[in-house]
């Protein structure tokens, strides 16, 4: 068994420290913060030092930096390294691997064999455990795992007990389901112990005997704040009327993801969404829970899928009385020739890759790598009257008149990359990865159906769902949407990137944690921002480990500040 070790008596490091996700989660695991952290990007240390001044930084490639230098024989408690995974990860594709950064691990050996550190804890993709060797760029099938192999005995042989297992960021209260593999190897005589998860995924035993809460959503980090754009409208025109450029006009794939993701999460999505706009801590409300005060301003929506007719004429004697829907649960009325029935019902999509069929919004995120993957849609009120573009939930409606002027948005993400086509808002985020431009956000608006009514840019909906979807609407037809017991029909899509701030909540970083400039106040680029985030660790699963592995053997003191400065300095 280990001897104590008092509180300044031992030095913790962050190897590959990143935009600073481990150290967060040592930081708040341990109460002090860490006291060394190398990374060779400048970007990424410029982004550690803004949060962690009193760390000692080295911008230097982790094989230049001595162990034995930089620790200055000062025992080493805890050591987290976190390799670069692009070469490991599935997102990579089918490009080339380069053999020097698969071999980036080989670095903890040398760490382990110069200064022994007391708890070494390592975090990758799960594709680590392939790690094997690489002829001509491509690894070597028939050896995948000798070189992991060789490398876990090589760290045990220098007297290391290890354990690894997979851990869900979602199962600890990130808004991710990002899944890493997870490495805790021990030397000072103590047992290693692994975290219980504290959430489980909506509907599970483990959340409805008590045990567990239940996974967080991506509606959670959602600003519905956010200004969403028409996918139909021009870059001109967004420019002009936004003062902001936009990628317009969508390529193929996205207009099928973002058609696909509206197919399942609005038209035919199950579960009802409400959306609270007037509170920023209340920003969605599961279906079961009770609503807010209701208030003279309309603050939620209650959206639910029926059968709806969706055959409606705007013009002659048939109007849209005649729509007048149903509910699941009972017979459907009579079929004829014409398509008359649709289903209605927002989501999270995905922007790269084969599109699949999305997200269901009630699970937790994807995990996050560094690109921007999934895009979101929401609700507002829409104004197409009078030239206004439009007016957020959270102000007071405008002055009602005798025509109907307003209409609802509902919302999904969209992912770019990978088989997702994207999820529903209720569910945890996607994976994020280093590249930016992954995830937007979808905003389908609905308006009432009237008499005479404009269809506002219901044809080229239609057109969407039939090329993509496997619709077959006519001209004349429109899909009708029953809300609160009034009839709507899609009438404009909106999308928007989700911010990196956004990305960032997503992996579970304080909100007030610092991602846009430097110590020197110099700007951070939007895409420097999005690839820190996806190459860190979620700090909730890195508090997780650590809190349960190094607690003994550890004693804790209570110092000043000047104390404490002094002993961070020093």
């Amino acid at each position: 068994m280990g001897k104590q070790i008092s509180f300044f008596d031992s030095i913790f490091v962050d190897s590959f420290a990143g935009g600073g996700g481990a150290s967060t989660g040592i930081e708040l695991a341990t109460g002090r913060p860490v006291d060394i952290a190398i990374n060779h990007d400048p970007s990424a240390i410029m982004m550690h030092e803004m949060n962690h001044p009193f760390t000692e930084h080295y911008r230097e490639d982790v094989w230049i930096v001595d162990p034995i230098k930089v620790t200055r024989g000062r025992r080493v408690r805890l050591a987290w390294f976190s390799p670069d995974c692009k070469h490991f990860s599935r997102a990579k594709g089918s490009a080339l691997v380069d053999r020097n950064i698969r071999g980036l691990a080989w670095v903890v050996l040398r760490w382990a064999g110069l200064v022994h550190p007391d708890v070494i804890m390592l975090e990758t993709v799960p594709e680590f455990v392939t790690w094997g060797p690489v002829r001509k760029g491509k690894p070597i099938k028939s050896k995948a795992g000798q070189t992991y192999q060789k490398w876990y005995n090589q760290l045990r042989d220098l007297g290391y007990t290890i354990e690894t297992r997979e851990l869900c960021a979602a199962d600890y209260g990130a808004p991710t389901i990002r899944t890493r593999f997870c490495l805790i190897a021990r030397r000072d005589g103590y047992p290693i112990k692994w975290p219980d998860h504290t959430h489980a995924p909506v509907g599970s035993l483990e959340v409805k005997k008590g045990e567990c809460l239940p996974w967080r959503s991506a509606a959670e980090i959602i600003d519905w704040t956010q200004p969403c754009y028409s996918i139909f409208e021009s870059r001109a025109a967004i420019k002009e009327k936004y003062k902001v450029n936009a990628i317009r006009p969508l390529k193929p794939n996205t207009m099928r993801r973002i058609a696909r993701g509206l197919d399942k999460f609005v038209i035919k999505h199950a579960s009802p969404f409400i959306v609270e706009c007037n509170h920023d801590s209340d920003r969605y409300r599961p279906i079961p829970e009770p609503l807010n005060t209701i208030t003279r301003k309309y603050t939620g929506g209650y959206v639910s899928p029926v059968i709806a007719p969706s055959l409606i004429q705007y013009h002659g004697e048939k109007c849209a009385q005649e729509a007048r829907g149903q509910s699941f649960d009972t017979p459907l009325q009579t079929v004829d020739a014409a398509n008359r029935y649709g289903l209605s019902v927002a989501f999270l999509s995905e922007w790269y890759g084969n599109a699949r069929d999305g997200i269901d919004i009630v699970r937790p995120v994807q995990t996050i790598t560094g690109k921007d993957r999934e895009s979101l849609t929401c609700a507002y009120l829409h104004k197409y009257f009078t030239g206004v573009d439009g007016g957020e939930l959270t102000a007071p409606l405008p002055t009602v008149t005798a025509v109907d002027h307003n209409a609802i948005t509902l919302a999904h993400i969209v992912k770019y990359k990978g088989k997702d086509v994207g999820q529903h808002p209720q569910t945890p985020l996607h994976t994020i990865t280093a590249s930016a431009g992954e995830f937007g956000e979808v905003r389908t608006t609905i308006t009432r159906a009237v008499s005479g009514g404009n269809l506002g840019y219901w044809p080229k909906i239609r057109d969407m769902l039939n090329t993509y979807c496997g619709y077959n609407l006519s001209e004349d037809e429109v899909l009708l949407i029953c809300l609160g017991g009034m009839w709507y029909f899609i009438s404009d899509i909106g999308l928007r990137m989700l911010t990196p701030r956004e990305l960032y909540d997503a992996m579970g970083f304080p909100h007030d944690y610092v991602i846009d400039r430097t110590v020197e106040g110099n700007r951070i680029s939007r895409a420097d921002q999005v690839a820190r985030c996806g190459n860190a660790v979620c700090p909730a699963v890195a508090k997780a480990m650590v809190e349960v592995n190094l607690n003994e053997g550890f004693q804790k003191k209570v110092c000043t500040m000047h104390e404490l400065h002094t002993e961070m300095t020093c």
